[in-house]
C-alpha cells in the first residue's frame, strides 16, 4: 500500500453505540424533558445551554438541510469551536456516521491537515442528534462574496484560493475518494477578516479580505471509489453532465465543480442558473457548444430526440436561456496573460468527457497559477520533501550497506 493512502474500512460504518465518544444506547435513547426538538427534527436550544456538561452555546453560524452548526466554547481550554448538530433524522445521521469514517480516515492519512481539509475534534450522539466538533474557521468564500454585494474576487486572490482548492481536493483524488458536493460555501477562509475601500464607479465600499488560506469542508456525501455511488450528487449548479445525464460518476465530476467554482469566484456569477435538468444542458449547450453525441445517445434519461437536445429555442425557457447565457469567452472581460490563463483551466475543467476533463494533478501545473509565490505552491514543496525524504533513505541504506560490509 502507498504509505498514506486512505484505505477505507471494510467492516461497516462506526458503530457509534460501542464508541467511547459517545455514551451507551439506553442512555443515549433517553431524553431529559429540557431536550427538545423543533417540527423539524433541529435541536432546540439557546444561547448559554450547556452540551454534554462541556460545550456552551454561544450563537449559530449557520443552517441546511443537514441541521445547524453552532459557536460553541470547549470548557476544557476555554476555546470557540464549531458545533455541527445533526437533524434528529435517520437518513441524517447515517450520513454524519460517513462524514466521521471520511474525516477519521483523513486524519490517518495526512494528521498534521496539511492538505487543507478541516479537522474534526469530536464527534458524540446527543440524544438522537449526530454532534461533531471542528477548529473555528472564517466565513466561506461564498458568505464573504455575498456579503461584498457578489462583488468578483482579485484575479490574485483568485488564483491563490482556486491553487489550494486544487491540492485540497488532489489529495482526496489520490485516495480514492470524491468530494461530490464542492460548492463556494464548503470552503471556507481560515480568517475573514477584510480591508475596506471605496469605489467611486461603483459607488460603494469594498471589502478585501486579508487572508486567502481556505479549507475544505462538508464530507457528508464524499463517497470512496468501492462504495455506492448513488444516481444523483452535487449541488445542481455545479452538477456535471455526466451527473444529470446518469452516465455514472467519479472523481472528474469534482473537476467540473471547481470549474464552475472558478468563475464564480472572478466573475460574482453564477455560471448555471437554473433548476431544471433540461433547461441546465440547453445552458451548457449555450456556452460550451454542443454535448457529445456519444453521451448523448448512451444516456437512458429522456431529454434527447434524435442523439440532439430537446429544446426550443423560441419558447419561453428558451428565451430565458438566450438572454442570459453566452460563449464561455465572451465572458472574458480583457485580453491578457492573466484571463488567458484564467479561461483555459475553466475550459478544461469544464470538458464534458470526463476522461478528457484536465486532472488536478494537471491543473496544480497550469500556468495560471504560474504567478503564484513559491512559499505558496504546495505541491512543489510536496515534491521537494519527497524527493529529500528518498535521497535521506538511500545514502542511510548505503550506509548500512558499507557498515555491513
Amino acid at each position: 500500500m502507498v504509505q498514506g493512502q486512505i484505505v477505507a474500512a471494510n467492516q461497516p460504518f462506526l458503530d457509534i453505540s460501542e464508541s467511547d465518544h459517545g455514551q451507551s444506547p439506553h442512555e443515549q435513547s433517553s431524553r431529559p424533558p429540557s431536550v427538545e426538538d423543533d417540527d423539524e427534527g433541529h435541536l432546540i436550544y439557546r444561547h448559554g445551554d450547556i452540551l454534554r456538561d462541556r460545550y456552551k452555546v454561544i450563537n449559530t453560524l449557520g443552517e441546511g438541510t443537514f441541521g445547524k452548526v453552532v459557536k460553541v466554547v470547549d470548557s476544557r481550554n476555554e476555546k470557540a469551536v464549531a458545533l455541527k448538530i445533526i437533524k434528529n433524522v435517520e437518513k441524517y445521521r447515517e450520513a454524519a456516521k460517513l462524514e466521521i469514517n471520511v474525516l477519521e480516515k483523513l486524519a490517518e492519512a495526512d494528521p498534521e491537515s496539511r492538505r487543507l481539509w478541516v479537522i474534526m475534534l469530536d464527534w458524540f450522539d446527543y440524544h438522537g442528534h449526530m454532534c461533531i466538533t471542528f477548529e473555528m474557521l472564517g466565513l466561506s468564500v461564498f458568505d464573504f462574496q455575498k456579503e461584498n454585494n457578489y462583488q468578483p474576487y482579485p484575479m490574485e486572490q483568485v488564483q491563490h484560493i482556486s491553487y489550494q482548492m486544487c491540492y485540497a481536493v488532489k489529495f482526496l483524488h489520490d485516495n480514492r475518494l470524491t468530494h461530490t458536493d464542492l460548492k463556494p460555501e464548503n470552503i471556507l477562509f481560515l480568517n475573514s477578516d477584510y480591508d475596506v475601500s471605496y469605489h467611486t464607479k461603483k459607488k460603494r465600499e469594498i471589502r478585501r479580505v486579508r487572508d486567502t488560506r481556505i479549507k475544505l469542508i462538508d464530507f457528508g456525501s464524499a463517497t470512496f471509489d468501492h462504495e455506492h455511488h448513488s444516481t444523483v450528487v452535487s449541488t445542481r449548479h455545479y452538477r456535471a453532465p455526466e451527473v444529470i445525464l446518469e452516465l455514472g460518476w467519479a472523481q472528474p465530476c469534482d473537476v467540473w465543480s471547481m470549474g464552475c467554482i472558478l468563475f464564480e469566484l472572478y466573475l460574482g456569477i453564477t455560471l448555471f442558473q437554473t433548476h431544471d435538468n433540461q433547461e441546465h444542458l440547453a445552458m451548457m449547450e449555450r456556452i460550451l457548444g454542443p454535448l457529445p453525441y456519444r453521451m448523448c445517445r448512451k444516456t437512458k434519461t429522456k431529454y434527447f430526440y434524435h442523439g440532439r437536445l430537446d429544446w426550443d429555442d423560441k419558447s419561453a425557457a428558451g428565451r430565458y436561456v438566450r438572454e442570459n447565457c453566452k460563449p464561455l469567452k465572451r465572458y472574458i472581460p480583457m485580453i491578457d496573460e492573466d484571463h488567458r490563463n484564467l479561461f483555459d483551466i475553466v475550459f478544461r475543467m469544464l470538458d464534458y468527457e470526463p476522461s478528457q476533463r484536465i486532472t488536478l494533478a494537471e491543473a496544480l501545473d497550469h500556468p495560471f497559477f504560474a504567478k503564484l509565490p513559491a512559499e505558496l505552491l504546495l505541491h512543489k514543496q510536496d515534491q521537494r520533501s519527497s524527493s529529500l525524504s528518498m535521497e535521506v533513505k538511500s545514502g542511510l541504506r548505503e550506509r548500512s550497506h558499507s557498515l555491513s560490509r
